[in-house]
C-alpha cells in the first residue's frame, strides 16, 4: 500500500511538474514574442531617426545653398523698375534728368553684377520656344512668319537662382 501511495505522490509530482514546465514554457513564449516586439520596435525607431537625421541634413543643406533666396526675390521687383526707368527715352529729357538717369543706369548695372555674382541669371525667352517649367504664358497672338510655340515678347523676366527657376518669364507666345 505504501508503494501505491508512493507511486500516487510521485505522480501527482509529475504532473504537477508538467503544468509547471507547460506554464514555464507559456512564459518563455510570452516573453520571446515580447521581445521580438520590441527588437522591431526598436528597429523602426532606429530607422525613423535615420530618416529624420537625413530629411534635417538634406534641409540644411538647401537652406545654405538657396540662403539668399527671399533677399533676392526682394530685390526682383526694384530691377523690374529700374530696367522701366532706363527704358525712358533720354534725348527729350534736360541734363539734369539725363544725369539722374545715367545714374539709374550705373547702380542698375551694379546690382545687376551682385546678382550675377550670387548665381542669379536672367531666363533667356524671348525668340525662344516656350517652356512650361521657366515661363507663364500670359498672352497669345498670331504672328505671320514666327512659328507657333515661339515666345514672341516678355512681359515680366524671370530669374534662375543656381539650378532653381526663382520666378517665371511672363511671356507672350505665338499661336
Amino acid at each position: 500500500m505504501e508503494n501505491k501511495e508512493e507511486i500516487e505522490v510521485l505522480e501527482e509530482k509529475e504532473v504537477k511538474k508538467k503544468k509547471e514546465h507547460k506554464k514555464e514554457n507559456k512564459e518563455l513564449l510570452k516573453l520571446e514574442e515580447e521581445k521580438r516586439l520590441l527588437n522591431d520596435k526598436l528597429l523602426r525607431v532606429s530607422a525613423e531617426m535615420q530618416n529624420m537625421k537625413r530629411r534635417y541634413e538634406e534641409e540644411l543643406a538647401k537652406s545654405y545653398k538657396y540662403g539668399g533666396e527671399e533677399v533676392i526675390l526682394s530685390l526682383l521687383p526694384v530691377i523690374d523698375n529700374f530696367e522701366r526707368a532706363i527704358k525712358l527715352d533720354d534725348s527729350n529729357l534736360s541734363d539734369e534728368l539725363s544725369k539722374f538717369l545715367e545714374g539709374f543706369k550705373m547702380i542698375y548695372g551694379n546690382v545687376l553684377n551682385i546678382l550675377n555674382n550670387l548665381e542669379v541669371k536672367e531666363i533667356e525667352a524671348l525668340h525662344k520656344p516656350f517652356d512650361p517649367t521657366m515661363m507663364e504664358a500670359v498672352l497669345t497672338s498670331h504672328e505671320d512668319g514666327v512659328e507657333a510655340g515661339m515666345v514672341v515678347d516678355v512681359m515680366q523676366k524671370g530669374y534662375m537662382y543656381k539650378d532653381k527657376v526663382i520666378r517665371v518669364a511672363m511671356v507672350k507666345v505665338s499661336e
